[in-house]
């Protein structure tokens, strides 16, 4: 799924399907989907055809209208060449960022992300209100030291949604996207997060 400024592609190994395909389905039709799901483990049937999809699961059947539109080519914007490389503990950048997004801008949600061998400086301000915060975390980091920024909300909504102890943020360059990645977990799942990165202001 896309919005333009984030993109997440889920990918499960344990499912089976007798043919290749792909349709649209709209996100309103998903969340319905997942607040259906019971919190054991089911097994869900998916039929569809040119105009719906049906989903079946213990006594719940449910029917959603597909979108008749050609999805974008997600695996072109996915950067394969990502040579700094961070890894962290996902607990202690969310609740950093969370901490420091406080303070960033209300329209920009501005965070500067600032690494130099195995610390992190996570910073903002809000020029406004003369506001600003920076905490340091420690980290294992592989590459040159980079300055990059970011929307706050999207990092901390990425990092919510996952459950793994650990994560990782693939980077190439300030203008380029950086890849989220999950670190251990079900060997049958793969989730990769990108997020486009914002320009950043001149406060160091």
């Amino acid at each position: 799924a896309t919005d333009a400024h984030k993109l997440v592609r889920y990918r499960r190994k344990d499912a089976h399907s007798e043919k290749a395909t792909s349709f649209i389905m709209p996100k309103k039709a998903l969340n319905l989907l997942k607040s259906s799901l019971p919190s054991e483990d089911v097994d869900v049937s998916v039929e569809y055809n040119s105009t719906s999809a049906f989903f079946k699961f213990g006594n719940i059947n449910l029917v959603c209208r597909l979108i008749d539109e050609r999805y974008p080519d997600y695996d072109a914007v996915i950067p394969l060449n990502n040579p700094n490389k961070l890894s962290i503990d996902r607990q202690s950048f969310l609740g950093s960022l969370s901490r420091v997004a406080i303070y960033a801008n209300k329209t920009t949600h501005q965070v500067r992300l600032k690494i130099e061998g195995n610390e992190l400086n996570i910073s903002s301000e809000d020029i406004d209100f003369s506001n600003e915060a920076h905490e340091k975390l420690s980290c294992a980091y592989e590459g040159e030291d980079l300055e990059i920024g970011f929307n706050a909300k999207f990092l901390i909504e990425m990092l919510r949604n996952l459950s793994c102890e650990e994560v990782s943020l693939e980077m190439s360059t300030p203008n380029r996207a950086g890849l989220l990645l999950p670190q251990g977990g079900d060997e049958n799942e793969e989730v990769l997060m990108l997020v486009m990165p914002v320009m950043l202001n001149s406060y160091a």
